[in-house]
């Protein structure tokens, strides 16, 4: 398949319990012609799908899983609601059904168990458990059904199974009960064994319902950014409409107090615009006409008028849901392995459960029929495999939406858990260690400068983006300079820019350019020059042809938190390199200012990626922190990709993870973050695994010959629901940790 055809989704899956339900979603999904990857989110019930859309309709994909019995939720302008619906739907229905279950399940338990010889008693059991059975676990049945048509098989069949077998053995003792006695056997019924554990299951599941409803609420609080109207000024005139009207262009209205509903600019009025939302700074900005504003931002005390720009899923605050909701859908490596043994897991236990009627069997014969069915039915409640199926992924919500809510946001669960084994940390110096707002604070003129030079210089500059050349057309602005009329531009990366003017070749960059052009620096200004670069300043060289004309030095502050940061981020182990593409003495300057164990100085983007390389050949595992877009070939090549941004200049396709904020103190938690989350799956794991080697081989009897112990189906049913229920509320204990 050709890649360009591919389309990338994330639809809602609804009716999943379990993570052989997760499994065969993805299986059958995978098998429709033109999908190329399905992978399945149990804890987020989404299912992520790269598909070519010639070949294969969502439509046909949604088909395909409700043949299994699940459903695909495909309107996306919608899904986000309809989810929230079903969810809400599903837990009301899953509320009904545990409350009837309970109300017909313990009088016949209590019956079972203390009345069992009073006459007629059967016959009242058999009529308390109908309600049980055809209503309160009739999803199961069907379920299971669906699943052995496909050849498959999940959860419901485990419980489908057992129940079954339970409540059929007691139905026909209770109406050939003669059977059993002109055997010389008492007949047996297990009528309280097939109804409590339906009423357990539900409990455990609706339980595990409400806990996992807890790990999205950091998608649900984006999400609640989000408004639901604007106000659109037509002919004069304000008018309310949805959100989902909206056009590029449109003209928008917003009054004091309200938030913004698009990403527009601003074309009249000024205003202050609290963005810490989105941003994380806490200081609202001042936004005046000309000024971009983003979607889900708060007007703090102006009125103004915007143009939308970006409407609907195209919105800053849309990407960065969209980025949440898809890395809490993606799976982390340690998945694989569980995915490989939940894809066998239920035909094992069925297996398994055989295996154990048919030891008691030919150890105990048709006395021990009852112990036989007892511990088969046994076996085959308490080896659920919910526990295993939820481990990873609710971790992993929990873990990225409390990252979100932190302003770190993490592309993929991949990334999450390279992270913790990073041990060397690179950091770009402009815009992640220093402010990334350059001023200039010095000029150097050498002979031969004239003041036309400037005009020249100003023309130039205004063509380049990098953030000294702004800084450079800022000083000048504020000078009343005036750009001159060039005739060529040049831009060299990673050294600056070339211009022409008349027969004249002007030039302005690093020290690299100056070398190019044969230009020396006289000894008037090498002292000062030394001096500038001590003190840490950039320096721009200007000339005309091999001479050099004038040095501007530039200051960028070093953030207050970039000393803590760095501070933290050695105390935990790691190796601090600071890179830059400024001399040596600049970059000797920072880097002894923030305590780096290393410096790279006149660094050209290439230069940049070599020195990740040489750094993984040492046998490092490197994380890059940059700006996402001068430093994309470093970010590609590291082992995790750091982008710092505010909200706009976020680098999503280049990051694994993006800090929304200017602070690098995020840096910290964000590697703290991935070492919780990571311990959190594995404990998460472990208990699952462990719970099920325990809990088999009891259920199966094995300490039934030694210690004359047997786990009643009863009890084996409540066990499977506390171990997914405790996976999930440990998981959930990370929301209540510091990073």
């Amino acid at each position: 398949m050709n890649m360009s055809d591919m389309t990338k989704k994330l639809y809602p899956v609804t009716g999943m319990h379990c993570a052989a339900c997760a499994g065969n979603v993805e299986k059958i999904v995978r098998k429709q012609e033109g999908v190329e990857n399905a992978s399945v989110n149990l804890a987020a019930a989404t299912l992520a799908v790269t598909y070519n859309p010639d070949i294969v309709s969502p439509q046909q994909l949604k088909e395909a899983v409700m043949k299994i019995g699940f459903d695909l939720i495909i309107d996306e302008d919608n899904s986000v609601q309809e989810q929230e619906e079903a969810e809400q739907s599903y837990y009301g229905q899953l509320k009904r059904k545990t409350i009837v279950a309970w109300i017909f399940a313990l009088p016949v338990a209590v019956l079972g168990m203390f009345l069992m010889n009073v006459p007629g008693v059967n016959w009242w059991m058999l009529l308390l458990s109908l309600p049980v059975i055809l209503y309160s676990g009739r999803s199961f049945y069907m379920n299971a059904w669906k699943q052995t048509l496909q050849r498959t098989s999940n959860m419901d069949t485990l419980v489908a199974l057992s129940t079954s077998i339970a409540f059929l053995f007691s139905l026909f003792n209770t109406f050939y009960p003669e059977f059993w006695y002109s055997r010389g056997l008492e007949p047996h019924v297990y009528y309280e064994a097939a109804t409590v554990i339906i009423a357990f299951v539900l409990v455990g599941k609706l339980m595990e319902e409400k806990a996992k409803g807890k790990t999205s609420t950091a998608i649900r609080k984006l999400m609640g950014l989000q408004p639901r109207t604007a106000r659109v000024v037509k002919d004069g005139r304000e008018e309310d409409i949805l959100i989902a009207e909206l056009q590029v262009g449109d003209k928008v209205s917003v009054r004091p107090g309200e938030q913004i509903p698009v990403d527009g600019v601003i074309v009249g009025g000024n205003t202050f615009i609290d963005e810490s939302m989105i941003s994380g700074e806490p200081i609202p900005v001042e936004k005046k006409q000309g000024d971009k504003v983003l979607a889900g931002t708060i007007n703090q005390n102006g009125a103004f008028t915007m143009t939308a720009q970006k409407v609907g899923k195209n919105t800053v605050l849309a990407q960065i849901i969209r980025m949440v909701q898809e890395a809490q859908g993606s799976k982390a490596p340690v998945q694989r392995i569980v995915d490989k043994v939940t894809a066998v897991f239920v035909p094992v236990v069925l297996a398994v459960a055989v295996f154990t009627f048919l030891v008691w069997i030919v150890a105990g014969g048709a006395d021990d029929f009852s112990y036989a069915m007892l511990s088969a039915v046994s076996v085959l409640v308490i080896a659920c495999p919910c526990a295993l199926g939820l481990a990873t992924p609710t971790a992993l919500m929990v873990g990225i939406g409390k990252g979100a809510e932190s302003h770190i946001l993490i592309k993929d669960a991949v990334a999450l858990e390279q992270m913790r084994k990073v041990d060397t940390v690179v950091l770009d110096k402009t815009g992640t260690v220093t402010e990334g707002r350059p001023v200039v604070t010095g000029w150097l003129h050498d002979a031969g400068w004239q003041n036309e030079h400037k005009g020249i210089l100003y023309a130039a500059e205004l063509k380049s983006e990098h953030p000294l050349a702004l800084a450079i057309v800022e000083a000048l602005k504020k000078e009343g300079e005036k750009p001159a009329l060039i005739d060529s531009f040049e831009s060299r990366t990673g050294r600056g820019i070339v211009v022409t003017r008349g027969n004249k070749t002007f030039w302005a960059g690093s020290h690299r350019l100056l070398k190019d052009f044969g230009a020396g620096i006289s000894d008037l200004l090498k002292g000062m020059v030394e001096d500038y670069e001590k003190s840490g300043k950039s320096l721009v060289y200007f000339g005309e042809g091999n001479t050099l004309l004038a040095v501007i030095a530039i200051s960028d502050k070093i953030k207050d938190t970039s000393r803590q940061a760095v501070k933290q981020l050695k105390e935990s182990g790691k190796y601090i390199v600071l890179l830059t593409g400024d001399g040596h003495l600049t970059a000797q300057n920072v880097a002894g200012e923030i305590d780096a164990n290393r410096f790279i100085s006149d660094a050209l983007p290439v230069d940049k990626e070599n020195v990740i390389k040489e750094l993984q050949a040492e046998g490092r595992v490197v994380a890059m922190v940059g700006d996402g877009i001068n430093d994309s070939q470093a970010l590609a090549r590291a082992d995790v990709s750091i982008a710092m941004g505010k909200g706009t200049d976020i680098a999503m396709d280049v990051a694994m993870v993006t800090l929304m904020t200017s602070d690098l103190l995020l840096l910290p938690k964000a590697f703290k973050l991935s070492h919780k989350t990571v311990r959190l799956i594995h404990q998460n794991l472990f208990w699952a695994f462990i719970y099920n080697l325990i809990g088999i081989p009891v259920a199966a009897g094995i300490l039934f010959p030694l210690y004359g112990i047997l786990l009643n189906p009863m009890i084996a049913s409540a066990a499977m629901a506390c171990s997914s229920v405790s996976v999930v509320l440990n998981s959930l204990s990370l929301n209540w940790r510091k990073l």
